[in-house]
């Protein structure tokens, strides 16, 4: 039997520079490239940091500081027993922000990392200069569709979310989702890229490193079990007090741009329901959405990615 990878294999080689920061309480391990305006580039599952390899380039070259982080739990960030809740995910990165010595940071979000980009411009806004959100929703737009989905299952729309955030539910079991995460040397994250992406990438050798890469990561001691900690806070907090009081928190409109590009064949957050995360999106805001990409853009096409992005950018700094 192979020993799992050693968290130190997450710092791949690259143009980038590797180093830990202290933020909260933990180590947080980040890549960075380049210099300028702060973008935070904050992963979704089941990814981490190098997730972001092909947008850390192009935002070095557009002028930027692009700094993409481990979230707690994965990749090579401290993976303590406590803290997947929203209140403490958010806290993480604005200490992050304020430990690379900046005030206010873009923030670049996949999935999970989108939403957790939302509540940070609600919980501390002024370290927030944007939002770009990539295959997410707003989390009381998903929250609603879901619940929606649940107790009016009439409603077409509703019930494909709800049936399309079935692993949120699946993950609530102790123990057996850790073990089917890493099981067959994490077969089931390949299985979940395949699944959620679009038909065109699927076929690409880059798929396929994509999913050699992240199954390996997946393997790293603790992240299977902290990634399931995320899902499990995220359900059962909505029948406790802190799910009420975070609703309550993160409901209020942005004050800062945001840019939403989303896959139009995306099977996990439907389009749908990004449409309605509107409520909650600020002034010169802009929707995109990307024929034949599924769930992650950022890898099925990160050169219409990295354009978005960048003229996004340029237009709320100028």
């Amino acid at each position: 039997m192979s020993l799992p990878p050693d968290p130190s294999t997450a710092r791949l080689a690259g143009p980038w520079a590797h180093h830990d920061v202290s933020a909260n309480g933990i180590r947080l391990h980040v890549a960075e490239l380049g210099e300028g305006p702060l973008v935070l580039l904050l992963h979704g599952f089941p990814e981490f940091w190098w997730a972001w390899r092909g947008q850390l380039t192009a935002l070095a070259e557009a002028g930027y500081r692009a700094v993409a982080v481990d979230l707690r739990g994965y990749g090579d960030s401290d993976k303590p027993p406590r803290g997947y809740d929203g209140w403490t995910l958010a806290g993480d990165v604005a200490g992050l922000v304020k430990a690379l010595g900046e005030q206010r940071a873009h923030l670049v979000g996949h999935a999970w990392g989108g939403m957790l980009a939302w509540t940070l411009s609600a919980l501390h806004p002024r370290l927030v200069n944007s939002i770009t959100v990539l295959g997410g929703a707003h989390p009381l737009a998903l929250r609603r569709a879901i619940w929606l989905g649940l107790t009016r299952p009439l409603r077409r729309t509703a019930r494909a979310q709800a049936r399309s955030a079935r692993h949120l539910f699946a993950a609530q079991l102790p123990r057996l989702p850790e073990t089917r995460l890493t099981r067959n040397a994490a077969s089931q994250v390949e299985a979940l890229l395949r699944g959620w992406s679009g038909p065109d990438w699927r076929q690409t050798s880059d798929f396929a490193e994509v999913a050699r890469t992240h199954r390996t990561a997946m393997l790293i001691p603790g992240v299977a079990h902290s990634a399931m900690e995320y899902y499990r806070w995220s359900v059962r907090s909505q029948f406790r007090s802190d799910g009420r009081h975070f609703a309550e928190a993160v409901d209020r409109r942005a004050t800062v741009p945001v840019l939403q590009v989303h896959g139009r064949l995306d099977p996990c957050f439907l389009p749908a329901t990004a449409a309605r995360s509107s409520p909650w999106t600020g002034p010169r805001s802009q929707r995109v959405e990307l024929p034949g990409v599924g769930h992650f853009p950022h890898h099925e096409s990160p050169d219409r990615v990295n354009d978005l992005l960048v003229r996004f950018l340029t237009r709320v700094t100028a």
